[in-house]
């Protein structure tokens, strides 16, 4: 219950400060009161929940644990026969719970609600991800085909001056020229606009036109317009088929998408952490009472919060693998608490 009331009480403080900060965007734009409480803030507290709820469970086990340090219980259950590893027990299942509750929200849940609040954003604050590829985009249609775009337009889902080119024995042997290239939705397909096609041979080349085509290609538009915060908004099943295909068209910083991608993973591992490196810290009475106890719980989250993100551009650059700077921070604090749990007094 503590645990639901942290959660509860920063949730509120999350959402008062970014009204303060976004009110007049609201109201300048022209959005309701009713569009901003049930599509903004109805999609972007799955959001928060999955943000605070590490700092909610450290926060709860500081005052669980402290008020039991404080009112003698832990020495009662020491001399009982009950070591901090056996205390450990009950924390660590709640953690594995509440654990698995917000890898579940995170994968399918929180995705589907940021891309409505996304939307949200782009309308009525001018907010919008910014673009990973943004002219002259490369992709690898096939083996034996690589695409040229000079411009792509997401809204529109428009290619302009589009160029294929296909490749035989390292040799080019066919060049498509296109004005423009259109997704079809219902048909799932590309409409090709004003084509030249040359086929070359050994005696020189052959050419032909065409004004309008259907067309199937590995290609789609969520290929092409890519954004940072495109992760944020799939499911795990959607990200891995994301980053394959991804891999598969040749599209460069992929890493960006990893290690989003990786930090989601483990993200919810920082619970366990926080609930080690909590019950080694509040098993000792300490002066200042719960006071202390928020005030640690709060640094802590910060500093915590901070490393992650400090990792995330090393990962994304390149400079270290996706993977190593996603788990390296949940590493790093999980061997502090150990070292804090070994240390405590048993």
């Amino acid at each position: 219950m503590i645990t639901v009331f942290v959660l509860v009480v920063l949730i509120f403080v999350f959402v008062v400060i970014d009204f303060s900060q976004n009110s007049d965007e609201f109201t300048d734009h022209g959005a309701t009161i009713e569009q901003v409480v049930t599509v903004y803030y109805g999609n972007y507290i799955p959001e928060i929940v999955r943000l605070v709820t590490p700092v909610a469970v450290f926060i709860a086990c500081l005052l669980v644990t402290g008020q039991m340090a404080d009112r003698l219980e832990i020495v009662a259950l020491k001399a009982a026969g009950v070591s901090l590893y056996r205390l450990l027990i009950p924390y660590m299942l709640f953690g594995i719970v509440v654990l698995g509750i917000i890898s579940y929200l995170d994968g399918f849940v929180v995705p589907k609600s940021n891309a409505k609040r996304m939307a949200f954003e782009h309308k009525y604050l001018n907010k919008s991800s910014q673009r990973i590829d943004k002219s002259v985009i490369f992709r690898q249609e096939s083996k034996n085909n690589i695409m040229m775009i000079n411009y792509f337009d997401p809204k529109e889902k428009v290619a302009y001056r589009v160029r294929f080119f296909k490749f035989k024995d390292d040799q080019v042997v066919e060049i498509l020229d296109l004005i423009r290239m259109q997704w079809q939705e219902k048909k799932n397909d590309w409409l090709m606009v004003n084509g030249d096609r040359r086929v070359y041979h050994d005696k020189g080349y052959t050419s032909s036109h065409f004004n309008r085509r259907d067309t199937t290609i590995n290609i789609y538009p969520q290929d092409l317009a890519r954004s940072t915060t495109d992760v944020y908004q799939m499911t795990y099943p959607e990200i891995i088929t994301y980053i394959k295909t991804l891999e598969r068209s040749g599209a460069g910083d992929i890493d960006l998408p990893r290690v989003q991608f990786y930090n989601k993973l483990t993200y919810p591992f920082s619970i366990i952490v926080v609930i080690l490196i909590g019950l080694s810290i509040a098993a000792e009475r300490r002066r200042g009472g719960r006071g202390v106890h928020i005030a640690y719980g709060l640094t802590f989250s910060f500093i915590y919060l901070v490393f992650m993100k400090l990792m995330e551009p090393f990962g994304a650059k390149g400079e270290i693998t996706p993977l190593l700077a996603a788990i390296t921070p949940h590493l790093f604090f999980f061997i502090i608490g150990v070292v804090l749990f070994i240390n405590a007094k048993k």
